[in-house]
């Protein structure tokens, strides 16, 4: 198929500077969230104190099961929205234009959860559930806004491992979230005097306010950034039809690369050309046909992943109680630490390692190999955990094999599923609908997740009433539990060995042809764009042409 050929310039380019600034102003947006996401759990263990009375038993308050669920899955949720919502944005009106509006809904939404408007449990309660909504829209629709400008910007050499770089930001907002509630708690119970474990003191309301609110802070540095950033050549080239736009913006950005040898004279022949619509939209039959199969792999594969990557705080608090002393025998900021540094060191040695190895695997092992590897090896960690789980693991989970256990489906997860289900839908589609289909696959991931976090959380309860956990009613069952996500994690191998397609080493443009546009030169405004800018030799820009093949 021809190529306009600052197109081919663009998979061609060497790796600049900018490629990696871009990883940093895409990736906060993944920042936030894994922020958000991490920090909410010692957040509730704070609101539980402040706003929950202490038991006859001795026992500190505790946020209801339920209400935890609701603020989590209020967050994911909204992601859901921001996903199909912004992702439909991009492809219409532009990546750049809706970028800025994401990063300005989770500033607005970190900091209104802080706020949470007033000092009474119901009505902060339903402040922070409806912030964080405002905040899980913000998130979602920087999914799909990120992949595709990073997928857009990059070469074909390199493009997984700069998405894959984009998404790894997830583990350093694990850090930053668990660094900045240690930080906080530890100043509070410093500066409160260490209280006993039931005395409370009214300063901890302040406490976890400040911490969700500090998660504006590196998506507000960005927004600038954000801003300033030009519209991705492909978007301006192949949805807007403005070759000569395309080849000034990415100029600005982009080194090395000869752009300035069309003539007026050309361009004008460009803008003169009569461009037909598009041949067929998102709901038509053609693209059924041609990208149905590739979005529903994308979308199920997600969807799949998110269940049991989101359970995993089912047996979190398995490892987590052992090691760390039981709520009534610490004060609100100590439980709140402990939580933290437990998470730290989770991320440090399995999350953070398995994104790193990621970004080093991508481009050489391939993308459907790795998401299969990660949901094969995930299968295997998880029947591990759940086959001896009655008879050995509930009492003896802080030996060492069990807490290996527990990090390498971690580790395995972000290696493969979790990277590769975020980089292939920003490779697979056609620009006009490179967004939207990315958006539509984020939210199905974020429907496993709300399965995952909440429907198996309540799941996992024991059956005997009697020890089912306060606020909870009986369920089917840890090891249960954790059978039904193995199986799961093994029909998303069987899902991604029949329908994934490879997309390492070839340009998006490339992989879109392979997926079905053999025929688009029967009427597809962006093959018939490709033919026009195909410069003649004879042109006076014809040395432009050849230096960029």
């Amino acid at each position: 198929m021809p190529r306009i050929k600052v197109l081919t310039a663009l998979d061609q380019a060497r790796t600049q500077y900018y490629h990696f600034k871009a990883i940093v102003i895409a990736g906060m947006g993944l920042f936030t969230d894994s922020y958000d996401l991490f920090c909410i759990a010692p957040v509730m263990k704070l609101v539980g104190r402040v706003y929950y009375d202490p038991s006859d038993a001795g026992v500190p308050g505790l946020t209801p099961p339920a209400v935890v669920s609701a603020t989590v899955g209020v967050a994911l949720l909204g992601a859901v929205v921001g996903n199909v919502v912004f992702g439909a944005l991009g492809d219409r009106v532009g990546r750049r234009r809706v970028y800025g509006t994401c990063l300005l809904l989770m500033v607005c939404g970190s900091i209104g959860t802080g706020f949470s408007v007033c000092r009474t449990r119901n009505c902060v309660l339903a402040s922070l559930c409806f912030f964080r909504f405002l905040l899980g829209v913000g998130i979602g629709g920087d999914y799909p806004l990120s992949a595709t400008i990073m997928s857009e910007f990059a070469n074909k050499r390199t493009r997984g491992a700069f998405i894959a770089a984009v998404f790894s930001m997830q583990g350093f907002g694990i850090l930053a979230s668990s660094a900045v509630t240690m930080a906080v708690t530890a100043a509070f119970d410093r500066f409160t005097g260490h209280r006993a474990p039931l005395d409370t003191p009214e300063a901890a309301d302040l406490a976890w306010r400040i911490i969700l609110m500090i998660g504006a802070i590196p998506a507000a540095l960005t927004f600038y950034w954000r801003m300033a950033m030009p519209e991705t050549a492909r978007f301006t080239a192949l949805v807007e039809r403005d070759v000569l736009k395309a080849i000034n913006d990415i100029g600005r950005v982009l080194s090395d690369l000869d752009l300035n040898g069309i003539t007026e004279e050309e361009a004008a022949a460009l803008h003169r050309t009569a461009m037909p619509a598009p041949a067929y939209g998102l709901f038509s039959r053609r693209f059924l046909k041609q990208h149905g199969r590739d979005l529903f792999t994308c979308a199920s594969a997600w969807f799949i992943l998110d269940i049991p990557y989101y359970s995993s705080t089912l047996f979190q608090s398995q490892i987590y109680s052992p090691w760390f002393p039981p709520a009534s025998r610490v004060n609100a900021f100590e439980e709140a630490f402990n939580v933290a540094k437990f998470q730290a060191i989770i991320a440090v040695a399995s999350t953070i390692p398995g994104y790193f190895a990621a970004v080093f695997l991508i481009d050489r092992v391939g993308r459907r190999k790795l998401q299969m590897a990660g949901f094969f090896l995930m299968a295997v960690f998880l029947f591990a955990l759940a086959g001896p789980y009655d008879r050995y693991w509930r009492d003896n989970a802080t030996n060492p094999p069990y807490i290996v256990l527990y990090a390498l489906t971690f580790f395995c997860a972000n290696l493969g599923p979790n990277t590769t289900t975020f980089i292939l839908p920003a490779e697979l589609f056609p620009a006009r609908f490179r967004s939207t289909c990315h958006g539509i696959s984020g939210a199905a991931g974020k429907l496993g997740a709300v399965i995952g976090s909440i429907a198996f959380l309540w799941a996992s309860q024991e059956r005997d009433r009697a020890k089912v956990k306060a606020g909870h009613i009986p369920g089917i069952g840890m090891m249960n539990t954790l059978i039904i996500l193995g199986a799961i994690s093994l029909v998303g191998l069987a899902v991604t060995y029949v329908f994934t397609p490879e997309t390492m080493g070839r340009s998006l443009e490339e992989n879109e042809s392979l997926r079905g546009q053999s025929d688009i030169a029967n009427g597809d405004g962006e093959e018939q764009l490709h033919e026009l800018t195909e410069l003649p030799k004879g042109s006076p820009s014809a040395h432009v042409s050849r230096s960029f093949v």
